[in-house]
């Protein structure tokens, strides 16, 4: 037997290999002279064999003792800028992406994540935004270089960029859910590629460019449509509140979840709510925010509230009801110093792929048509 070493000094494939030849430990250990708990303490990384027992099991199994040993390359570790949620008390897994000069990482959290693997991991004890430091890289470089960020709601981000790596696997998406407003604001901080909005402007009816005009004086800018969508409100199954327009949600009996300040969500029923007479204390549920299309309808779906704003493809996604208030154009916004880049580029063609368009249409409440227009160019 070998010597008690560090945990994570060696890394050992032992146990996949005595499963695959059909072994259990008892059996290894007998053809290869051991007992079995020195078999258990090796497969468990607890014990570095001597080169004699390793050679022993590489005959056993039929393989090298480098298909069974190895030791684990050192992390390449480098510098960040963090942005996003505060990284305190979290688990330090970020993900990774280069916007212009800067490399930025953001903490993965939330629901996604989880089920989102990471790029790299940082072992400090909590990290701010806006503050630089080290992270454990656990992708290659080349991949934190060729990801494209995209800040926004619409959940055919996810879509869009499974396509990309699809047909590009050198590029991926990195989708940053915020509403639009938070989107353009995270464009005109620099943390993101591109920005998505469906914001209207009340006075005069038009669609986003006011509010990039504002958001984003003196910059150039393309905004170009990514598709139209039906936004409205999305209701409990079956409707059994009786639930036909937004002066319903005065009712007593009725209460929502609502999106937050500064969504094309509550900017759209804030203006219905006015039309209707109402005044938003009277709406129950009125303050309770949530961050996505999707939080919305899952809310609802779980009988948390009986409605709350959204577009329909979420109220598809929890088998909803949903009552059209208002068709909108979804746009993307992109900085001239991006527009360029082959990531972006390579996002553009594909959105406007035949097979791509015809998976974001079946989420339900999508006209992919007009996605690729250019609605305007604003110059520096």
């Amino acid at each position: 037997m070998g010597r008690r070493v560090v945990e994570s000094a060696i890394e050992s494939h032992l146990r996949g290999r005595r499963i695959a030849s059909g072994l259990s430990q008892t059996e290894l250990a007998n053809r290869a002279g051991l007992t079995r708990q020195a078999v258990s303490a090796v497969e468990a990384g607890q014990y570095v064999p001597n080169t004699l027992v390793a050679l022993r099991l590489a005959a056993v199994l039929g393989c090298s003792v480098e298909d069974l040993f190895t030791v684990p390359d050192r992390p390449n570790q480098i510098d960040v800028e963090f942005v996003g949620s505060p990284l305190a008390a979290m688990s330090g897994r970020v993900r990774l992406a280069r916007v212009g000069d800067r490399l930025l990482a953001r903490p993965l959290g939330g629901m996604s994540g989880p089920s989102t693997t990471a790029d790299g991991l940082y072992q400090g004890q909590g990290a701010s935004p806006g503050e630089i430091a080290p992270v454990d890289l656990l992708v290659d470089q080349r991949v934190v270089d060729n990801t494209v960020v995209v800040a926004g709601c619409d959940p055919s981000l996810a879509l869009i960029g499974a396509h990309l790596t699809r047909r590009y696997p050198s590029f991926r998406l990195q989708w940053v859910q915020e509403g639009s407003l938070g989107a353009l604001r995270a464009l005109g901080r620099g943390e993101v590629h591109a920005a998505g909005s469906h914001l209207r402007d009340p006075a005069t009816g038009e669609e986003n460019v006011p509010f990039v005009r504002r958001e984003l004086a003196g910059r150039g800018m393309l905004v170009v449509t990514l598709s139209r969508w039906q936004q409205g409100l999305i209701v409990a199954r079956g409707n059994p509140k009786g639930i036909t327009s937004v002066a319903d949600l005065f009712r007593a009996d009725v209460t929502i979840v609502n999106r937050e300040a500064g969504s094309g969500c509550r900017g759209l029923l804030d203006v219905r709510i006015g039309a209707s007479g109402g005044v938003p204390e009277i709406v129950q549920g009125y303050r309770r925010e949530l961050r996505s299309h999707m939080a919305v309808a899952e809310a609802i779906a779980a009988g948390l509230a009986d409605a709350g704003p959204g577009i329909e493809a979420a109220a598809r996604a929890f088998g909803l009801n949903f009552i059209p208030l208002q068709d909108e154009r979804y746009d993307l916004v992109i900085p001239a110093e991006h527009l360029d880049s082959p990531p972006i580029q390579a996002l553009l063609e594909v959105a406007s792929s035949r097979s791509c368009r015809d998976e974001v249409e079946a989420l339900g409440g999508y006209d992919s048509s007009l996605v690729g227009t250019i609605v305007v160019e604003l110059s520096a």
